[in-house]
């Protein structure tokens, strides 16, 4: 029962689950997806996302025009397929997107230096000028959604969650789900 493998060893009461339900004995019971990792990442994923979520819209972005531009902000051009993977969002209605976001100037494709098949996707100036202000609000929500766990506790959570991203990651060109 303790080995961190098995899907049981982890009681949802030791870990300090809220929402339980009451049998008709009196005994308190969970709902399977109230102790299910994957139910309980994507309902906290959806509640604390959402959050934000009116906040860039009142920015000027939509839901998947921030996820894009977060996800280049800061960093090196990636491909198309890495970006859809990383946002959540399926190819092809990435590269409407920036379809779009390149118009607006705010994001260039590159080509890849040995690969002709991958296009790259970098932020440029001015999208990374229009983020800015919305990546600090962003980390502003971030610090009050954690600030109830402590530094210590929010920076082991979130290597625990890069760990699961990693042991899970599926190659780019693998579908990302919207549904």
């Amino acid at each position: 029962m303790n080995n961190p493998r098995h899907a049981s060893s982890v009681p949802a009461a030791s870990l300090g689950s809220s929402a339980p339900s009451e049998s008709a004995a009196g005994a308190t019971e969970l709902h399977f997806v109230d102790d299910y990792l994957p139910a309980l990442l994507a309902q906290a994923s959806q509640l604390i996302s959402s959050e934000f979520h009116e906040v860039a819209r009142k920015h000027g972005f939509s839901i998947s025009e921030w996820r894009v531009m977060a996800s280049l902000a800061g960093g090196e051009p990636i491909s198309i397929g890495q970006l859809a993977q990383v946002t959540v969002t399926k190819q092809p209605t990435v590269t409407r997107l920036l379809d779009r976001m390149e118009t607006r100037g705010q994001v260039e494709r590159l080509p890849h230096d040995s690969d002709r098949r991958i296009t790259l996707v970098r932020i440029t100036r001015e999208g990374a000028k229009a983020v800015e202000h919305l990546m600090e609000l962003a980390r502003e929500h971030e610090l009050r959604v954690l600030e109830p766990f402590g530094l210590a506790r929010a920076e082991e959570l979130k290597r625990i969650l890069r760990r699961l991203i990693e042991l899970h990651a599926h190659a780019p060109g693998d579908a990302a789900d919207e549904d």
